[in-house]
C-alpha cells in the first residue's frame, strides 16, 4: 500500500523575498545555462541556488554542493524559509496552454514512504542514468532536503482522493507563481485533519506510478541506506524514510504526455535514401514529405500508432515516415520484454533502428539528444548539429500503467509530462519530521 503522510513543509516568507514568481525555478533537468543565469538574476533567494548550483571559479568537484547546503541553512536561520506550524498536504494546481487549449492539472504534495523498487506498490516506468543520480545524491547529502518533488500518478477514475481536498481550493486564495513558460502555478495549504485523514485512507490501497523524478526517487533510496548505516534512522517514521511527491490522479483531465524526439549523432552524414535502405527489410515507407517536417509529424499524429516513426536528414533536408512491417524483429531483439514494451515507438527506435539497422548499414555508434518541440528538431538539422532527427509518437497513460505495472521500465526519455513541477513551492526536510 502507498503510505502517504502530511508534513510540515518549509516555504518562503513572501514578506522577506517578495513575489513567489521570483524565487521558484523549474527542476534541474530542464535548466540550461541561460535560464540558470536568468533565475540567479531574478532573486538572491531563487530556488535555483540550491536546485542547480552554479559553478564558481576555483571550485573543487563538490564545492557547489556545499555552497547549496550553506545557502539553504542560511535561509532557514534567517527565516527566509519558514517551517509550517501544522502538518499539511499542499494542493498544487497548474494552468497552462498546450495544443491551442487551456488545461488545468491538479494534485497534492505530500510525503510518501519509500519502497525499494520492485517490492511494493510504487512503480517506476523509465530507466535511469548514473550521472543525474550521483548529482542529486550529493545535493541530498549537502542540504538534507528534498528540494524538488517526485511526480507520482495513481489510478482514481472516480476522483475520490482529490474530492477530499477540492473544497479547500474555494475557501481561500492560493499562493500564485507564474514560471518562465507562462504556466500559472497555484498552491493551497490544507491542514484540516479530517480531509488529510480521508486522503491518506483513500490513497492506502492505490499503487503509485512514477511519472517524473525517477532519478530523485532512486537517490532518496540511496540516501536512506546511507542514513541507516550512519544510525540516523531510529524508526520507520523518521524523515529519511520518505520523499516529497506530487500525486495526481491518472484520470485528471490536465494530465498530458508530450513526445520526446531524438537528435541522433554518432552517424555519418546520411541521406534519406540511405536511411530508407537501412530500414527496408523491416519497415514500409508510408510517406515522403520533402523538406516539410510538419507534414511528417502530422502524419504520425493522424496514424496514432506507436509503430510509425518520422525521419529527417541534415545532409539533404528530406523527411519521410516509416511504419514497422515486421514486429517479429522486436521479439527477437527483446525476448525478455513484454509485447507491450516491444510495441513502444521508443523501443522500436532504440532496439531495432539505432542499435541494429543503422549501425549495420552505415556504421557509427548512434547517440541521442532529447527535445520536445518540432522546431527544435528542424533547427538542429538545419544547423547540421546532428545528421539525423527522429520524430517519436508519445506513449500513453495506458502504456505507463501496463508496462510499469508489469515491473518493466521503458527506455530513458520515453515520456514527457508537461508542464514540469516547480521547485521552491515547498521544501521537505530529510532530517526533521
Amino acid at each position: 500500500m502507498a503510505e502517504v503522510r502530511a508534513f510540515r513543509g518549509f516555504r518562503y516568507d513572501l514578506g522577506r523575498v517578495g513575489a513567489l514568481s521570483d524565487v521558484v525555478a523549474p527542476p534541474y533537468d530542464v535548466i540550461d545555462p541561460a535560464l540558470q543565469q536568468k533565475l540567479y538574476d531574478a532573486s538572491p533567494h531563487n530556488a535555483v541556488r540550491v536546485e542547480l548550483i552554479r559553478d564558481e571559479p576555483g571550485d573543487g568537484p563538490d564545492d557547489k554542493y556545499a555552497r547549496a547546503g550553506r545557502t539553504l541553512r542560511d535561509w532557514v536561520a534567517e527565516n527566509v524559509l519558514r517551517r509550517d506550524t501544522a502538518r499539511a498536504v499542499y494542493v498544487y494546481e497548474q494552468e497552462f496552454e498546450a495544443d491551442g487549449r487551456t488545461h488545468t492539472r491538479r494534485g497534492f504534495l505530500a510525503r510518501v514512504k519509500l519502497e525499494p523498487l520492485g517490492t511494493g506498490r510504487i512503480f517506476p516506468h523509465e530507466q535511469t542514468m548514473s550521472g543525474p543520480k550521483e548529482d542529486r545524491l550529493k545535493l541530498y547529502r549537502a542540504t538534507g532536503f528534498n528540494v524538488s518533488p517526485v511526480f507520482g500518478l495513481y489510478p482514481d477514475e472516480a476522483g475520490e482522493v482529490f474530492a477530499a481536498l477540492e473544497p479547500f481550493t474555494r475557501k481561500g486564495p492560493p499562493l500564485v507563481a507564474t514560471d518562465h513558460l507562462g504556466v500559472t502555478n497555484r498552491l493551497w495549504v490544507v491542514t484540516d485533519t479530517q480531509a488529510v485523514s480521508a486522503v491518506i485512507g483513500r490513497m492506502g490501497p492505490k499503487p503509485v506510478f512514477i511519472a517524473d523524478g525517477h532519478h530523485r526517487y532512486e537517490t532518496a533510496l540511496k540516501y536512506l541506506e546511507e542514513r541507516k548505516a550512519a544510525g540516523e534512522v531510529p524508526d520507520d517514521e523518521a524523515a529519511p524514510n520518505f520523499c516529497l511527491m506530487m500525486l495526481v490522479g491518472m484520470s485528471d483531465p490536465g494530465l498530458l504526455i508530450q513526445p520526446t524526439h531524438r537528435l541522433v549523432s554518432g552517424l555519418p552524414a546520411v541521406t534519406a535514401g540511405q536511411v530508407e535502405a537501412a530500414l527496408a527489410g523491416h519497415f514500409d515507407i508510408v510517406g515522403r514529405f520533402g523538406a516539410d517536417a510538419l507534414a511528417c509529424w502530422e502524419h504520425l499524429q493522424m496514424d496514432g500508432g506507436q509503430d510509425v516513426l518520422g525521419f529527417g536528414t541534415a545532409a539533404d533536408g528530406q523527411w519521410f515516415a516509416a511504419k514497422l512491417r515486421d514486429p517479429g524483429a522486436m521479439a527477437t531483439l527483446a525476448p525478455d520484454h513484454s509485447a507491450e514494451w516491444r510495441g513502444l515507438g521508443v523501443s522500436i527506435l532504440h532496439k531495432l533502428v539505432l542499435e541494429t539497422l543503422l549501425p549495420a548499414a552505415v556504421g557509427g555508434t548512434p547517440a541521442c539528444r532529447y527535445v520536445h518541440q518540432l522546431d527544435e528538431v528542424t533547427a538542429a538539422l538545419g544547423a547540421k548539429e546532428c545528421p539525423l532527427g527522429v520524430l517519436v509518437p508519445p506513449a500513453t497513460m495506458g502504456h505507463v500503467e501496463r508496462i510499469a505495472g508489469n515491473r518493466e521500465t521503458m527506455p530513458a526519455k520515453s515520456t514527457y509530462f508537461y508542464p514540469k513541477l516547480l521547485t521552491g513551492l515547498v521544501f521537505n526536510s530529510l532530517k526533521k519530521d
